[in-house]
């Protein structure tokens, strides 16, 4: 679904990705992981068009869209969830969710779906961006991406700096998504969550990949957890 292939990305002079390849097939969850500053996120602009592969090359169904600006790559079918989360502060959760809505070839995503998949957002229905809490506005993040019907989703650290408790259902909507069959390329560090959901696991380091494997093979890797997974 999904292919990168010797990727290098560049801010400015700073050479950030070196060679990054991997790849998302259809209804399946990966997970980036790593410690800040490890090239995760720049790895996710890149695949989103805000920085163009020198050299390398991003396959989306058999096209490659390396060049094509972000709003063309999203209009392909990407859902995009940044670390920043984006969401309008002076539009309610309901504008929130139908402003950028589109319909898939399957319309699998609606307002009322949304709120039974997020029941906290249905009660905040009326309130603005500016009003919820962090994990309302993730959930809402999330929730205003699964609104562009897409058929992969991308997320950026969804489960940062919120409470465990709120954790834990970002880790049930994630689970309810994988059973749908929406394939997942997640960013993370908090292993808690990638191991809860992810079916292949990707570590960076200096914008390099360092290890790839499943959970178990992960979880068995004391010298990859030490070295490039540990606070």
């Amino acid at each position: 679904m999904l292919m990168l292939e010797n990727v290098h990305a560049y801010y400015g002079d700073s050479h950030i990705l070196h060679g990054v390849s991997l790849s998302v097939q259809e209804g399946e969850v990966v997970c980036l992981l790593g410690r800040n500053g490890a090239g995760k996120t720049t790895t996710i602009l890149t695949i989103m068009g805000y920085l163009k592969p020198q050299p390398g090359r991003i396959i989306y169904q058999d096209r490659d869209i390396a060049s094509l600006p972000p709003y063309r790559v999203a209009r392909l079918g990407f859902g995009f969830v940044p670390q920043e989360r984006g969401i309008f502060p002076s539009l309610t959760v309901a504008e929130n969710l139908t402003v950028f809505a589109r319909a898939g070839a399957q319309r699998r995503w609606t307002v009322e779906r949304i709120f039974a998949l997020f029941p906290s957002l249905k009660a905040r229905a009326g309130n603005l961006g500016f009003q919820l809490s962090g994990g309302e506005q993730q959930m809402l993040s999330i929730a205003r991406a699964l609104m562009l019907n897409p058929k992969l989703l991308l997320l950026d650290e969804p489960s940062e700096g919120l409470a465990p408790m709120i954790v834990r259902e970002i880790i049930d909507v994630l689970r309810r998504l994988k059973q749908e069959g929406l394939a997942i390329l997640l960013v993370e560090q908090n292993l808690h969550t990638a191991l809860a959901v992810a079916d292949r696991h990707h570590v960076m380091n200096k914008g390099e990949i360092c290890f790839s494997g499943t959970s178990a093979e992960l979880e068995g890797n004391d010298t990859v957890l030490r070295t490039y997974l540990s606070v």
